[in-house]
């Protein structure tokens, strides 16, 4: 059986030890993507009730103020010009 080359087993040693430094450099990677994308989505659900939030508030205030809905139907609108 032939001996086992020196430099082989070093060069055996540095690739595991590089791949390990690449494997860690991946998960810290995964950890803040998944991190920033928490964020993110909490950020939008806030968004989204606060503009819940203020469109319930903007439909209170027409109600207060008797404006009628927004999508008025073509004859009602033909009605408010006086033809």
């Amino acid at each position: 059986m032939a001996e086992t080359d020196p430099k082989s087993v070093q060069d055996l040693t540095n690739v595991v030890s590089r791949d390990r430094e690449v494997q860690t450099l991946l998960q810290q990677m995964q950890d803040k993507f998944q991190t920033m994308s928490d964020q993110i989505i909490g950020r939008i659900d806030e968004m989204s009730t606060r503009i819940d939030d203020l469109e319930k508030n903007i439909a209170d205030l027409m109600t207060q103020a008797g404006v009628e809905e927004i999508e008025a139907t073509p004859e009602k609108a033909k009605e408010g010009q006086g033809s």
